[in-house]
């Protein structure tokens, strides 16, 4: 056993939550932070007028037998929620059209389908399900990326198998790249497609995704893997995780907010905490403290430091500190949410759908609304009733910069309405609740810096082997979540946990 291995979770997302769990079931004392209300991070929930409604992450990967949250959940003994599978994964309507592109789980259907959307690319989509299969059977293998240690490169070796080597000349290939391969890269349709689904997975287009990202990213929506809509609210998967957590002796505290890390001869050492509702300050001392936050957020905790101590941060910690002021801007999201009447959505209506703007305006040019739609008896609505959820991606800097904040967010929300009205009733009549949330409103709830979402988009720089690892240049300070390898989602947050835990592990011997 492990016990008396104290360890420090600074966030109760998704990730932090995973790697609580899973430490406190292995045997360490466990404290999770966070300065929130609920748990649950961007994949919380919040209630209005009968209506509950998913604060951003609306559909999970990773249910099906060997995925990321069925390893998890069976390693700490709790049952998996109760979801329905997303069939298609999402509708997508390209501008001037409506009749969208579905995005099948049955991936014959899904064939058949672009076949018929896309004629001649089939080539380009066999290129993509082949590295999505290599891919996906290296990634099953638990390799850590990128590898910061000997311990780090033995896990990514032993996962290098004959079966994954061909996508070796492929790792620093773009999508547009490939295109340009098969001579697709004037089909303006499939480029706008593919722009607007992987908007939705590596915050960036073609041109500036990784092709090994995009296989895998693009290739989960089908079976075996897949997509699901949880029963209840997105809530579940967090209020498991604490109940797993506090059941093996972990604890949760929140409105805690850690104000800072404090660190003694190159390693972390310990965290300040205020208690919002008291206000008391205090510090608690670790083994091991993980970082449930944005890379952003995390240099914050350790430059708030008095300057004279900043040496015992590390030696390579300014060199860190460099490489993440350069990233270029993560985007934010501006979310709409609405309660309506079940006569507002169209029959049949698709549980997630894509609307591209066919006008530049508030929104910006090539940006999308990202819908998801509750369905009769998932909990999300009362009887006769629905909910909306509606996202769009927007630069974070205007919503501090703007002169008038109430009228950019109007501007907003009355685009978002006009284009969701070329699909669905929306009128006085059948809106029943309506609610926007802005950057800002994601900083104040999330803490996220600048209200941020998504990581730090999956570009070549960026990704994979050449991503931000979860060790930090402070030795016992780990970071996990979305700024991590495999990125955004909470199969992606859950398997960076997992990699943390496997490597605090390792760290004993």
């Amino acid at each position: 056993m492990n016990t008396g291995r104290r360890v420090i979770v600074i966030g109760a997302g998704i990730g932090g939550l995973t790697a609580g769990a899973l430490l406190a079931h292995r045997g360490y004392s466990v404290l999770i932070l966070d300065q929130a209300i609920v748990p649950g991070g961007c994949a919380s929930t919040f209630q209005r007028r009968g209506f509950t409604f998913d604060v951003g992450a609306t559909q999970v990967a990773g249910l099906e037998p060997g995925g990321i949250h069925h390893r998890i959940f069976t390693e700490l003994g709790i049952e998996l929620p109760a979801a329905t599978p997303c069939d298609p994964a999402c509708a997508v309507f390209l501008p001037g059209e409506t009749q969208p592109i579905q995005v099948w789980r049955d991936p014959q259907k899904w064939q058949q389908e672009r076949q018929r959307q896309f004629p001649g690319s089939e080539p380009f989509w066999q290129l993509m399900a082949t590295l999505f299969e290599a891919s996906w059977r290296f990634q099953a293998r638990d390799p850590v990326l990128p590898p910061r240690n000997l311990w780090d490169l033995g896990q990514l070796i032993q996962a290098v198998r004959p079966d994954t080597l061909i996508t070796l000349p492929f790792t620093l290939m773009t999508v547009a790249d490939a295109l340009r391969l098969y001579n697709l890269q004037d089909n303006l349709r499939l480029k706008t497609f593919l722009d607007l689904q992987l908007k939705l997975y590596s915050q960036v287009d073609t041109e500036e995704t990784a092709l090994l990202y995009a296989a895998t990213a693009l290739g989960v929506s089908q079976e075996p893997q897949g997509l699901s809509h949880l029963q209840g609210s997105m809530q579940v998967l967090s209020d498991r995780l604490v109940e797993a957590l506090e059941r093996d002796g972990g604890k949760l505290l929140m409105r805690h907010t850690v104000e800072g890390i404090e660190t003694e001869k190159g390693q972390a050492v310990a965290v300040r905490i205020r208690n919002q509702k008291t206000g008391e300050v205090w510090r608690e001392t670790a083994d091991q403290i993980v970082a449930n936050v944005t890379v952003q957020n995390l240099i914050q905790l350790l430059d708030e430091k008095p300057k004279k101590s900043r040496p015992n941060l590390s030696i390579s910690f300014p060199l860190y500190q460099r490489r993440i002021e350069k990233l270029p801007p993560a985007s934010g999201a501006f979310v709409i949410y609405l309660g309506v009447q079940q006569q507002a959505l169209p029959a049949n209506c698709p549980p997630h759908l894509q609307f591209l703007y066919d006008y530049q305006g508030v929104i910006g040019e090539n940006n999308s609304l990202f819908v998801s739609v509750s369905h009769p008896g998932d909990g999300r609505a009362p009887e006769g009733q629905a909910t909306i959820i509606a996202s769009s991606f927007t630069d974070t800097q205007q919503w501090w910069q703007c002169s008038d904040y109430q009228q950019l967010k109007q501007q907003y929300t009355d685009t978002a309405i006009n284009r969701l009205r070329s699909y669905f009733d929306l009128t006085p009549e059948t809106i029943i609740y309506q609610e926007g949330a802005t950057p800002r409103t994601f900083e104040r709830y999330t803490a996220r810096d600048q209200g941020v979402v998504g990581g730090v988009g999956q570009r070549l720089s960026t990704f994979g082997p050449f991503g931000l690892a979860n060790r930090t240049p402070i030795k016992h300070l780990w970071l996990v979540g979305d700024s991590t390898h495999p990125g955004e989602g909470t199969a992606g947050v859950s398997y960076s946990a997992l990699t943390v835990v496997r490597q605090i592990e390792a760290s004993r011997f």
